[in-house]
């Protein structure tokens, strides 16, 4: 995925503009940054659901809307009502064929074959023990799973996740990392995540991407969070703060770039 000198514009303002960027395939990559400086927006970007208003982003050297059938995607989340109960491995199916005028027949051409992928995809996201149980029993990390399974049924190239950790507790949080990461390296899966809060996410990330200004900077973690680069970002005087167990911190005059990183 490459973004050059791109801007995104909503009802006449301003998002983000001038953005460059290069995301290289197999990484797994993090959006940061404060509440409403774009990072959905990026996603959406990514999708072809948003034009730009200037500048060009291609996805596997293609438009956004000529890559399409690349991309898994997984929406900001929400939760399941506990009575559902569509089951678990029918939720990743809706994946493949969700889109036709009803659920194929359990008799149909290619129904093994469908089943095969489903199984496949449940074992790759550890959700298999579970694919038989109703969606609203399950508890949210393991919904979040069988979401994951979803986006990745049809075999996508890159999976675009959208704060897939809001509302999971530490642990669960972590673990979704660490699929994430595993997916990148055992699937050759590009991700690109956005996320609230990058300490339990750091040891796994590539790279980040740091959204804040109207601008945006790639790298290392390493690279990017530092006082120099944010205070750049911000156009204010940032301070990043790491802690002896190694979480970041960051402080500074802007109200929500306070403790952003920090993690209760």
């Amino acid at each position: 995925m490459e973004l050059e000198d791109a801007a995104v514009s909503r009802g006449g303002r301003s998002i983000w503009k001038g953005v460059t960027l290069r995301v290289e395939p197999g990484e797994y990559v993090a959006v940061l940054g404060p509440n409403g400086v774009g990072k959905s927006t990026l996603i959406q970007a990514i999708l072809g659901l948003l034009p730009l208003a200037a500048g060009s982003l291609e996805v596997f050297g293609r438009p956004p809307h000529e890559a399409a059938s690349l991309l898994g995607y997984l929406p900001q989340r929400h939760s399941f009502d506990s009575s559902l109960r569509l089951r678990a491995r029918d939720l990743v199916r809706l994946g493949l064929d969700g889109n036709r005028w009803g659920l194929p027949l359990p008799f149909a051409p290619g129904n093994r074959e469908i089943a095969r992928r489903v199984d496949e995809v449940l074992e790759v996201v550890g959700a298999a023990a579970y694919a038989g149980r109703p969606v609203g029993e399950l508890s949210g990390g393991e919904q979040q799973r069988i979401l994951i399974a979803r986006a990745l049924v049809r075999s996508p190239r890159m999976l675009l996740m959208d704060e897939p950790l809001e509302s999971l507790d530490l642990g669960n949080q972590q673990a979704i990392s660490s699929l994430a990461r595993d997916i990148c390296r055992t699937e050759g899966v590009t991700v690109i995540m956005v996320a609230h809060d990058v300490n339990p996410i750091l040891g796994d990330l590539d790279r980040v991407i740091y959204m804040a200004g109207g601008s945006a900077v790639i790298g290392r973690p390493e690279e990017v969070i530092t006082s120099e680069k944010l205070s750049a970002l911000y156009n204010a005087h940032i301070e990043v703060l790491r802690t002896s167990d190694g979480r970041l911190f960051v402080v500074g005059q802007q109200p929500e770039a306070i403790s952003y990183h920090a993690h209760d």
